[in-house]
């Protein structure tokens, strides 16, 4: 392998050598790739606590929409993401599917209108109203009207979110099948994380193709002006996170 003088400059510094001597045989290839991903991290974590500060002192307020396959690690993402942020200052909120009618007889939006960003504030969806788009028809949660009537007022709700100065960001993380397969096996395979797996994701393989159907035709109808789908197609975990937050610094005109 050969090296520039910025590879040298790179694996002779502290974080270089932690990479170059963490592993028993020296992998100079993998060494580098990994000081690199933990320089480029720390540089993307400090403006993410530069933009924060900016929220903060101008009242203003953000949520961000994180959807993707099974096994598409959001909440890992997330708590990459904001793992230097003053968490006093941002929520993270989760909406798992349900099998009950604990919301039925209700405006489907509600639940999410009582949890908006406050001024100064970050909310982080790992999952969020669009489950009703993705996993809840494609897993028989709700009935046809139900997703009929969400695809048909999703649209005007976002929009009214962003008149009230919301700053909305919604992401989609699409892995391959074959890293889906890879991520599942390893969840399953570890005493520490299996607690992950779910019914709907020891599914995700055999309906990979209905899942697509529903991504496509939400892509189309909510993939709008004032509030854009991102989509992140890598299939390595550094890369989405990385990825992600310089869309989200891109986004936020802070100082």
């Amino acid at each position: 392998m050969e090296l520039t003088k910025e590879d040298l400059k790179i694996l002779n510094s502290k974080i270089g050598l932690k990479h170059l001597l963490a592993d028993k045989i020296i992998n100079l290839e993998k060494a580098l790739k990994d000081a690199r991903y933990e320089l480029t991290l720390r540089e993307v974590q400090a403006e993410l606590v530069k933009m924060q500060l900016w929220l903060i002192a101008q009242g203003k307020k953000m949520m961000v929409l994180f959807h993707g396959g099974d096994s598409s690690e959001k909440s890992g993402l997330i708590r990459k993401i904001l793992s230097h942020n003053n968490p006093r200052h941002y929520r993270v909120e989760v909406n798992l599917p349900h099998e009950s009618a604990e919301f039925d007889q209700d405006w489907y939006f509600k639940q999410f209108v009582a949890k908006l960003p406050q001024p100064g504030e970050m909310v982080f969806w790992d999952r969020s109203w669009y489950n009703r788009a993705l996993i809840e028809p494609v897993h028989g949660l709700c009935s046809k009207e139900e997703y009929d009537l969400f695809m048909g007022q999703v649209n005007d709700f976002e929009r009214m979110l962003v008149e009230s100065d919301i700053q909305l960001i919604k992401f989609y993380f699409t892995i391959s099948k074959k890293e889906q397969d890879r991520r599942i096996k390893e969840v399953k395979s570890s005493p520490l994380s299996k607690w992950k797996m779910t019914p709907y994701d020891e599914k995700s393989k055999e309906l990979w193709d209905q899942y697509q159907d529903y991504k496509n035709v939400m892509f189309e109808k909510t993939n709008t002006a004032i509030a854009p789908w991102i989509e992140i197609q890598k299939d390595h975990k550094e890369e989405e996170m990385i990825e992600a937050a310089k869309h989200i610094l891109n986004l936020i005109p802070y100082q």
